[in-house]
C-alpha cells in the first residue's frame, strides 16, 4: 500500500513518520491498495520489534476479508528520499508478535503484568 498522496505543498513536506510519531495527530491516515482505492485508518500504535518499527492501523473504511474490529500491521520502511512508507506485514507470526507486543504494553500502561 502507498502511503496518501496530498496536493497540498505543505502536507507533502511532512514525514509520514512524523505524522505516526505525532501523539496529537488524531486525523485517519489514508494508504492506497494495490487498485490505488484509498482506504482510511484509525492509528492504533507504533511498536517497536526486533530493529523495526510497525504501525498496526484499523481500517476505518470497508476493506475486503478484513472484520470491523481487526486491525492490520504495517512495517514502516525508510524509502531512498529518507521519507517512510508502510507496507502490509505480510509474515503472520511477525504480525501476530508485534500485536502480542502492542497487547503487552497495554497491559503494563494499565498496572497488569
Amino acid at each position: 500500500m502507498k502511503e496518501e498522496k496530498n496536493n497540498n505543498e505543505e502536507l507533502n513536506n511532512v514525514n509520514l513518520l512524523d505524522i505516526l510519531l505525532d501523539e496529537d495527530n488524531d486525523s485517519p491516515i489514508t494508504v492506497y491498495d494495490e487498485n490505488d482505492k484509498p482506504v482510511r485508518f484509525d492509528q492504533v500504535a507504533i511498536i517497536p520489534y526486533k530493529d523495526k518499527t510497525y504501525a498496526i492501523l484499523k481500517p476505518i473504511d470497508e476493506m475486503e476479508n478484513v472484520e470491523d474490529d481487526e486491525v492490520i500491521v504495517f512495517l514502516i520502511e525508510e524509502t531512498d528520499d529518507g521519507d517512510a512508507e508502510l507496507v502490509i506485514e505480510t509474515d503472520e507470526p511477525t504480525a501476530m508478535k508485534v500485536f502480542d507486543e502492542y497487547l503487552k504494553l497495554l497491559d503494563e500502561a494499565e498496572g497488569k503484568k
